[in-house]
């Protein structure tokens, strides 16, 4: 499988042309495309590290990927279910790992508390049925958080303490549940999610470039954040997280105080994130070295619909409850015809789409407007990296639809 050098010049013109207007077009990005085999189909960067920079964004750019670490966690948590360390259906070992969960409320639409019914299991954590949202994607949750509000982005484990939305299993709703997957894994193994991460997934692939903690020379190659003002002008802005980029690497102490956020932690060079990819495609094998690191079983399980009860969870929509870090999103990903759409463990199952993706696709956003996607029938997956706020960026969102497309386009 191959892009021919027509094909590969012409993605490359639709992205530097997309990357040409600093103050109203899009700053910077990396797009990288992978194959079955772990060989890159296409990889391109365009534009500048940040609006406002006048250094090149390129292929060693570090981006933070924020909920694409889902995936990444979902992936360890079926390492350990593998081995017999983890269970997904057991909520009393959940429970257990986890005593916090015991004792969480429900909150109800009038503002008051509800006992919790049920236990919450590692399977709900993985697929957002256990009742947690996010305080930027739910009004209900954002009004219960003040006067003081709260900020999942703080480096905190504090801030993923919050109250649910419906009873465990009752509902769907996007949230912290893959943060509380994460601590979960940490207290199973005795290992940060970082050091688990970096020992059981990232070093069997020869990945250096991916951390919740960025080395100095990650930090070095940082690319920045951007925001767009309703007028349409971009402007560079604070990064979102913060903690892991200014904590001092030298003091063991404050670098183990850092949360580390299973659902939105990692750093990462995107060709790095790509080899993660090329395993999924491959049935839970690295194509490059041959280490196995999952089942070929448990890979089809984690792409396999998880939520069949709630066949328009997709279209419960997101409200921009924060509209510095979302637009209003009507529906995750519309396709023609309203087929249901599924979640798997820990990304969505699109069941095809207009760019030419198969029904069995499992793909998945971050919040600054970064996507990636594994199509295990035609073999063939990718990354798409920017830094813009808010989410669901109209350009972005035409840029990425645009590529996906010419791709398939092309390997047909």
């Amino acid at each position: 499988m191959s892009l021919n050098e027509q094909a590969h010049s012409h993605l490359c013109g639709i992205i530097e042309k997309a990357c040409e207007d600093q103050r109203f077009g899009i700053p910077g990005t990396t797009v990288v495309v992978v194959g079955k085999d772990g060989n890159e189909l296409f990889a391109h960067s365009a534009g500048q590290r940040g609006t406002g920079s006048k250094d090149p964004m390129t292929l060693d750019s570090i981006f933070w990927i924020a909920s694409c670490t889902k995936m990444l966690v979902g992936f360890a948590c079926m390492q350990l279910v593998e081995q017999g360390i983890l269970r997904l259906d057991d909520g009393e070992q959940t429970e257990g790992l986890c005593p916090e969960l015991k004792t969480l409320k429900v909150l109800q639409p009038d503002g008051s508390l509800e006992e919790k019914k049920h236990a919450i299991t590692l399977r709900m954590l993985l697929t957002h049925t256990a009742g947690f949202g996010y305080t930027f994607t739910n009004e209900r949750l954002r009004q219960w958080s003040y006067p003081v509000g709260m900020d999942e982005f703080s480096g905190r484990i504090e801030d993923m303490k919050m109250p649910l939305l419906f009873q465990p299993g009752e509902g769907w709703e996007y949230g912290v549940g893959v943060d509380w997957a994460g601590i979960t894994l940490e207290r199973a193994t005795g290992l940060t999610l970082n050091d688990y991460l970096q020992k059981n997934v990232f070093l069997p692939l020869g990945i250096k470039d991916m951390s919740m903690i960025p080395s100095h020379d990650m930090r070095q190659r940082l690319a920045y954040m951007n925001s767009r003002s309703p007028d349409g002008t971009l402007r560079s802005r604070d990064h979102l997280l913060r903690a892991p980029l200014v904590v001092d690497l030298d003091n063991k102490a404050e670098v183990a105080r850092v949360f580390n956020s299973g659902g939105a932690g990692i750093f990462a060079k995107p060709q790095e994130y790509c080899k993660v990819l090329a395993v999924l495609l491959n049935d839970g094998t690295c194509p490059k070295t041959g280490n196995k690191l999952l089942c070929k079983e448990t890979v089809d399980e984690m792409f396999s619909n998880q939520i069949p009860q709630f066949p328009n969870y997709s279209r419960q929509g997101i409200p921009d409850a924060k509209p510095d870090l979302t637009n209003p999103v009507p529906e995750f990903y519309p396709i023609s015809g309203n087929p249901p759409q599924g979640w798997g463990l820990s990304f969505m199952l699109s069941n095809g789409g207009p760019t030419g993706r198969s029904n069995s696709t499992g793909h998945w956003a971050g919040l600054p407007n970064l996507w990636w996607w594994v199509d295990r029938e035609k073999g063939v997956g990718g990354m798409f990296c920017i830094q813009i706020l808010p989410f669901a960026d109209a350009k972005v969102n035409g840029l990425w639809g645009a590529i996906e497309t010419e791709i398939y386009n092309a390997l047909e």
